[in-house]
């Protein structure tokens, strides 16, 4: 697997490694990436892609909630 070197405020990194308990950047910055690609994998399954914007054409607005 190729490995990607990124420059990263140490204000920014510290912050992530006390909030997510790993003990170096590198572990913080893989953690918080592979959250976000779980994020968007479940959002993605529950309101679909950008592919599905088709179904939602035809749509008429409903009454608004809340």
């Amino acid at each position: 697997m190729a490995k990607v070197t990124i420059s990263l405020d140490s204000d920014l990194a510290i912050e992530v490694m006390l909030r997510s308990g790993t003990r170096s950047p590198q572990d913080a910055v893989e953690l918080i990436v592979l959250d976000y690609l779980a994020t968007s994998r479940r959002t993605e399954a529950l309101t679909g892609d950008a592919a599905d914007q088709h179904r939602l054409a035809d749509r008429q607005p409903g009454p608004e909630e809340g």
